[in-house]
C-alpha cells in the first residue's frame, strides 16, 4: 500500500432539501487520473448507514491489477455530512438522493469512464445507476445485493427460523417490547450476524467500524430500512429492481455466498433479467465474501474487470 498514491478529500454536494451545505467524503487508492491508468473501480458501501471502511480491502485489486479504487461515505454516513434532523423523513432519504450523489462525485472528480461495484445496499444502488445506462460505466459487480426488498425480507426471515429456539425467543420478545437496543437483543442479533453476515471470527475491524458508525448516527438506517433486518418499514419497503434489471446493458458479475443474507432467490432475478451476466457463488461465505474467501473473491472480480467479459 505504501507505493500506491492515496488521496482523501471532500466534494460539495448541493442538496436544497437538506437546508445546509453538504459534502461527500472520498478516498482514492491509485492514480485514476494517470494517462496510463486503468479505469477506476468505484465501490458503493452497504447499510444503508455504514461507511466505506470494509471496502478498502478491494485495494487488493489495485495491487494485483493496477485498478484504481475510489470509495466514499454516502451522505448521512461516516465522514460525509450527517443530517440527524432528517430522521424519519422518508421523502428525503430515497435512492434518488444517493444516485444524484454518485453522479455528483464522478463529475467533480472528473471520472469519465469507470467500473462500479456495489455491496448489499450499495449493490441495489449500483444496479439502479446501471439501469440508467451511463455512457461512462463499463462493468458492474453486484456483491450480495438483493433484487428486491420483499425477497430480501422473506429469506432473511427464513434464515432467522434456522436459529436456535432460545435465540429466536429473545429476538421475538425484544421486538415485541420495542427494546431492541438492549444488550440481550444485541447478543441475539450477533448470533444471526455470525452465521449470515460474516463468518470470520473475530469480526474484522473494518466491518465492526461500519456498525459503530450506524450506532453513532442511525438516521439513515432507521429511516430507509427500519429497526432491524427482518421487517423493512422505511422508504425502501417497496424497493425493487426486478422490472428494470433488463435495462442494465454492461457486462455484470453477481456474487453471493452459500450462507449469505442475500440468499440465491434474492439475487436470481438479476441473473435472469440482465442480458450480459455471470454469477459467482462462494461456498464458504456469508454476506462478506471479500473477507471470508478473500483470495478467490479478488481473483474472480479482478479477472472479470480486466478481461472485460
Amino acid at each position: 500500500m505504501s507505493a500506491l498514491k492515496v488521496i482523501e478529500g471532500e466534494v460539495d454536494y448541493i442538496v436544497p432539501a437538506a437546508g445546509k451545505p453538504c459534502k461527500t467524503w472520498y478516498k482514492a487508492i491509485g492514480d485514476f487520473h494517470a494517462s496510463n491508468s486503468r479505469r477506476p473501480l468505484v465501490a458503493l458501501h452497504g447499510g444503508p448507514g455504514v461507511n466505506h471502511s470494509y471496502l478498502l480491502i478491494l485495494s487488493d485489486l489495485t495491487e494485483a491489477h493496477s485498478i484504481p479504487l475510489i470509495v466514499y461515505d454516502q451522505i448521512g454516513n461516516g465522514n460525509s455530512t450527517h443530517l440527524p434532523e432528517k430522521m424519519g423523513d422518508i421523502s428525503f432519504w430515497t435512492d434518488q438522493l444517493f444516485l444524484d450523489e454518485l453522479t455528483n462525485l464522478l463529475t467533480r472528480l472528473g471520472v469519465k469512464e469507470y467500473d462500479l461495484l456495489g455491496h448489499s445496499w450499495g449493490g441495489m444502488l449500483a444496479s439502479r445507476h446501471a439501469a440508467k445506462q451511463s455512457a461512462g460505466m463499463k462493468h458492474l459487480v453486484l456483491a450480495s445485493a438483493p433484487a428486491s426488498v420483499k425477497l430480501w425480507a422473506k429469506y432473511q426471515n427464513m434464515l432467522r427460523a434456522e436459529l436456535p429456539p432460545d435465540v429466536q425467543a429473545v429476538l421475538d420478545e425484544h421486538e415485541k417490547n420495542g427494546t431492541m437496543d438492549s444488550a440481550e437483543y444485541q447478543v441475539a442479533i450477533g448470533v444471526f450476524h455470525s452465521r449470515y453476515l460474516c463468518k470470520v471470527d473475530p469480526l474484522p475491524k473494518p466491518v465492526a467500524e461500519g456498525f459503530e458508525w450506524m450506532q453513532k448516527d442511525p438516521t439513515v438506517f432507521l429511516t430507509m430500512n427500519g429497526p432491524n433486518e427482518f421487517d423493512t418499514t422505511g422508504s425502501l419497503k417497496e424497493w425493487t429492481m426486478i422490472p428494470d434489471a433488463h435495462k442494465i446493458n454492461v457486462p455484470t458479475l453477481l456474487t453471493n455466498g452459500r450462507y449469505d443474507e442475500a440468499q440465491d432467490p434474492t439475487v436470481a432475478p438479476f441473473f435472469h433479467e440482465i442480458p450480459h451476466v455471470k454469477w459467482a457463488h462462494f461456498a464458504e461465505s456469508s454476506h462478506m465474501s471479500h473477507f471470508e474467501e478473500r483470495e478467490r473473491f479478488m481473483e474472480i472480480v479482478g479477472n472479470f474487470l480486466v478481461s472485460g467479459q
